[in-house]
């Protein structure tokens, strides 16, 4: 199930959901105001740089 991303249109919070497919047309109410005026943000990914296998992340010489 993914997690999405939303923004309170009325008091401006974020915060996430976790949907299943069939429910991603609903849409949420704010935790915080409870309004359903709410907004699905683009959600940041972490993506990785290809490095050696054997080193840390922290201290890797080819990042």
């Amino acid at each position: 199930m993914p997690i999405y991303e939303f923004q309170c249109k009325k008091c401006r919070n974020e915060f996430e959901v976790l949907f299943r497919s069939s429910d991603e047309k609903l849409k949420p109410a704010c935790p915080v105001c409870k309004s359903k005026n709410t907004r699905k943000m683009m959600s940041a990914f972490a993506g990785g740089k290809s490095g050696c296998t054997s080193c840390a992340a922290t201290s890797c010489s080819t990042t």
